[in-house]
């Protein structure tokens, strides 16, 4: 298990686009095409499915939608933050 973050490591930690939602980190991702979208959101399971870390995933028509969160631990912890790092690097 990992140890949950404060709420001061999490402000210095979090990557550029995303932000906190109470327990979670959520970003979207805008895309000039539904498909685009698609993909990132498939590449983005993948991705997740090798770190064994599950995101919320929700793709809308331009954009996706992805939330992190440890739920065990219940709230964010470092593994929420390098899977937001592992998810930009996608792009």
């Amino acid at each position: 298990m990992a140890d949950l973050l404060s709420d001061d490591e999490i402000d210095a930690q979090l990557g550029s686009g995303w932000e906190r939602d109470g327990d979670e980190i959520v970003r979207v991702y805008e895309f000039d095409d539904y498909l685009d979208g698609v993909a990132f959101a498939a590449s983005v399971g993948e991705v997740a499915e090798e770190e064994f870390h599950h995101p919320e995933i929700t793709i809308r028509y331009q954009e996706v939608e992805v939330r992190l969160t440890s739920h065990e631990e219940g709230g964010i912890t470092d593994k929420d933050l390098r899977l937001a790092d592992l998810f930009d690097d996608e792009l």
